[in-house]
C-alpha cells in the first residue's frame, strides 16, 4: 500500500527571542512535540538535547544512534532527522538557535573548524554529572531570561550568556579531542566565509571560481586557504557539500531523477549520473534504493517488506 504523501510543519512549544528578522533563540521542554512519525526532519536551526532520563534510539543522516541519561546531542543545520523512539520514562530540554545567530556568537567564542568536524562525526557526547548541572542551569538562567520582557540589556545579557555557553561546550569537546586555537587571521576569516556561503546556498555551485568570485579572492588562493586552515581543497569541501544535497534529495521518494537533476543545478541526467557514481559508488537510481532500504527499515515494528513505492515526507525543524 503507499502512503500517502504529507507536508506538514512540525508545532514547537517555544519560547522565542527576536532582536533581528533572522535570529532566533528558542527553548523546547516537551520533546515529544518533535515526534513526527513517518516524516524525515531536515533540521536547518543548531539543536542542542539534554537527556536527563530514560533513552532514545535515533537515526540521523543515516547512522543509528542512542542517547541516555545525561547525553546531549548536538545537530548542526542540515542534519537529517529520520526517525526516533523514545523510552516511556524519557525526559530532556534543548535550546534551539538559529545558525545565523549561533556564526555570530561564534565569532566572540572562537568556534573553529575542528569543532563543527567533530560534532559531524560525533553528535553525541556524554557528560560528566558537574556538566550536566552546568548545562542546566545554563538552560534554567536562558529560559528566565527569554521569559524576561523587560531591561534594555536583554540582547547583551542573553549574547553573553550564549557566548559563555560556547565556551563551556569547548571545554567538554577538549576532553575528547586537541583544538587548535583559533587565530582569526585573515586567512582563516576567508575560509569561515566560505564555509557559511557554501553551507547556506541551495543548490550549491560546484565551481570553486564562484565562491572566490564572492569572497573577492583567485580561485587557487581559496584552495589554498582552504588547505592550511582544515587539510582539504575548496573542491574537496565543495563536493562534500554537494553530495550532502545529493542524498537528502535521492530520500525523496516523490521526487523524480530528473527534477532533482533541475532543482541541483546539474547540466543533465547523464552529467549527473556520472558525478554521483563518481562520489558515492553506485547510480542514482541504485543509491536511492539503498537509501530507502536504511530509513525504511527505521523503527519498522511491522513484518514483511517495505513497498520501494512508498512515499517518503519530509518536514523542516
Amino acid at each position: 500500500m503507499r502512503k500517502e504523501k504529507t507536508e506538514r510543519s512540525i508545532k514547537i512549544p517555544e519560547l522565542v527571542f527576536q532582536h533581528s528578522t533572522d535570529v532566533q533563540i528558542s527553548i523546547v521542554e516537551d520533546l515529544s512535540a518533535l515526534q513526527n512519525e513517518g516524516c524525515d526532519v531536515l533540521i536547518k536551526n543548531v539543536i542542542a538535547v539534554l537527556c536527563t532520563n530514560g533513552s532514545a534510539s535515533i537515526c540521523i543522516n543515516d547512522r543509528n544512534l542512542e542517547i541516555k541519561a545525561n547525553d546531549i546531542l548536538i545537530c548542526q543545520p542540515h542534519t537529517l532527522l529520520e526517525g526516533y523512539n523514545t523510552s516511556f520514562d524519557f525526559k530532556g530540554f534543548c535550546i534551539m538557535l538559529s545558525k545565523e545567530y549561533v556564526y555570530r556568537i561564534s565569532m566572540i567564542s572562537g568556534g573553529n573548524w575542528d569543532i563543527k568536524v567533530f560534532i559531524e562525526d560525533n553528535p553525541i557526547l556524554s557528560l560528566t554529572d558537574d556538566e550536566v548541572e552546568t548545562f542546566s542551569l545554563y538552560y534554567n538562567l536562558i529560559k528566565k531570561k527569554l521569559a524576561n520582557k523587560s531591561g534594555s540589556h536583554r540582547k547583551e545579557l542573553l549574547d553573553s550568556l550564549l557566548g559563555s555557553f560556547m565556551f563551556e561546550l569547548h571545554d567538554i569537546i577538549e576532553r575528547f579531542i586537541e583544538l587548535t586555537p583559533p587565530t582569526f587571521s585573515s586567512a582563516e576569516n576567508i575560509f569561515r566565509e566560505f564555509i557559511k556561503l557554501l553551507s547556506s546556498s541551495f543548490p550549491k555551485k560546484r565551481d570553486v571560481s564562484y565562491y572566490a568570485d564572492a569572497l573577492n579572492v583567485t580561485p587557487k588562493y581559496l584552495s589554498a586557504v582552504c588547505k592550511s586552515v582544515c587539510g582539504h581543497t575548496a573542491f574537496d569541501l565543495i563536493s562534500k557539500y554537494v553530495v550532502k544535497d545529493i542524498e537528502y534529495m535521492l530520500k525523496k521518494q516523490e521526487k523524480s531523477i530528473k527534477e532533482i537533476v533541475n532543482e541541483l543545478d546539474f547540466p543533465n541526467i547523464s552529467f549527473f549520473g556520472k558525478y554521483v557514481k563518481k562520489h558515492l559508488g553506485v547510480p542514482p537510481r541504485r543509491y536511492r534504493e539503498i537509501l530507502f532500504k536504511k530509513t525504511s527499515g527505521f523503527g519498522n515494528t511491522q513484518s514483511g517488506k517495505s513497498e520501494p513505492e512508498e512515499t517518503a515526507t519530509h518536514d523542516t525543524i
